[in-house]
């Protein structure tokens, strides 16, 4: 079974950084996509950034720009670096690795963005 574990989240000002950091493992095998999601009080969770295997990445328009998304050497971990967060940023955040035909999600690290 494939386990998910965050960690970075945090209380920061608006125009801060923090790097939120997520190492699955497990049944780790040719894993396809590694990403991260949040979701927002009343708001349906949304993609924020994706890297594929590949190294292929895709971000939400909002983040373009300042949030870069990157794997991590052992190619069981990704990285989300934020920079210039927004109070818009808030959100519970989730890491989530996909594989050709199932997928699984961390528990979430929460991510505030506030004077």
């Amino acid at each position: 079974q494939v386990q998910l574990v965050e960690s970075g989240g945090g209380l920061v000002q608006p125009g801060g950084s923090l790097r939120l950091s997520c190492a699955a493992s497990g049944s780790i095998f040719r894993i396809n996509v590694m990403g991260w999601y949040r979701q927002a009080p009343g708001k349906q969770r949304e993609l924020v950034a994706a890297v594929t295997s590949g190294g292929i990445t895709n971000y939400a328009e909002s983040v373009k720009g300042r949030f870069t998304i990157s794997r991590g050497n052992a190619k069981n971990t990704v990285y989300l670096q934020m920079n210039s967060l927004k109070p818009e940023d808030t959100a519970v955040y989730y890491c989530n690795v996909a594989f050709v035909s199932s997928n699984y999600w961390g528990q979430g690290t929460q991510v505030t963005v506030s004077s």
